[in-house]
């Protein structure tokens, strides 16, 4: 397989990358100042892509390099690949489902535990000396406080299943009513927030989700709504959210993700109830190393016409 040609689209992850570079010819998209040239040069080289959130295959890639066959995305989001575009010209995509569910679900009740017990900004006053000058302010517990989950997929459901040790009441909005749970639907995300003290956004990007959590939402949230996002910085209208937790319309935020990565709205690093990561939702070890071979096992198997481990399109 050394002589096929493989594109990373951008650095991701240095096993994968020596990895591909081990099996594959490899090209990396960086290297090459000119996206016109490198195409010009090698479009008929490259046989698969390699893809992440950051850049995945848009149309005018996909165009562009004519013997493309496969795209193996090191995520489990594909709102940067062109599924209509691939599904057309027969072209294979992968992602890297189930191994990084309980790495974001982890992450999503550590963001609720820092924004609700202001774990961040006690560590700050600790550390500046502060605690010398008196106790700490009271914070809020989240032992059951009801828990709304937009979208019960699979991290939907693992982040449900960690809130319940919780003793949280579980409600949720997604497309159609799921089967096989107990916990509460609603058919509208406002329904949904009007009846929730924590708000987790766990759906995928579509169109559809694009800034699901609007002004609507947060309003139905109120002065004491905690958000936390951590799907995609485009879920969450970013001003509005900015507005409500400025103005004390929002109670809270804890955010892995944003519109515009890894450009964050300033008005935020102000606010002490707010609680932000570097899109970090899968960032361990051991996860993006099964990420990795996810992706390997994926751009082999059909090198090799084996069915593909983990197949979208």
């Amino acid at each position: 397989m050394e002589s096929i040609g493989v594109l990373l689209t951008c650095p991701m992850n240095p096993y994968l990358e020596q990895e591909l570079d081990k099996r594959f010819k490899l090209f990396r998209f960086w290297d090459y100042p000119s996206s016109k040239d490198f195409f010009k040069e090698h479009s008929n080289s490259i046989r698969a892509v390699v893809g992440n959130t950051t850049m995945g295959a848009d149309a005018e890639m996909i165009e562009a390099l004519p013997k493309m066959e496969i795209v193996s995305s090191f995520s489990v989001g594909l709102d940067k690949i062109d599924l209509a575009r691939c599904k057309e010209k027969k072209i294979r995509v992968t992602n890297t489902p189930d191994v990084l569910t309980e790495d974001v679900a982890d992450l999503a009740i550590g963001l609720i535990l820092a924004t609700l017990r202001r774990i961040c900004e006690s560590d700050r006053y600790v550390r500046s000396g502060s605690w010398k000058g008196g106790d700490f302010k009271l914070t809020t517990k989240f032992t059951g406080k009801s828990v709304g989950i937009i979208g019960l997929g699979r991290i939907g459901l693992a982040v449900a299943k960690r809130a319940e040790a919780f003793d949280c009441p579980i409600s949720y909005y997604s497309r159609t009513e799921k089967l096989g749970t107990n916990y509460k639907y609603y058919p509208s995300v406002v329904e949904l927030a009007s009846n929730c003290q924590i708000l987790v956004v766990a759906c995928a990007l579509t169109p559809e989700t694009r800034h699901i959590v609007n002004r609507e939402v947060m309003d139905a949230m109120g002065p004491k709504g905690v958000v936390i996002n951590i799907g995609r910085g485009s879920h969450v209208d970013e001003t509005e959210l900015v507005s409500a937790l400025v103005e004390g319309r929002l109670g809270g935020a804890g955010i892995d993700v944003f519109e515009n990565e890894p450009n964050v709205p300033e008005e935020l690093f102000a606010l002490d109830n707010v609680v932000l990561l570097p899109h970090v939702g899968s960032a361990t070890f051991e996860t993006r190393k099964a990420m990795a071979d996810l992706v390997l096992g994926n751009l082999e198997a059909h090198f090799l016409n084996k069915p593909l481990l983990t197949p979208v399109v």
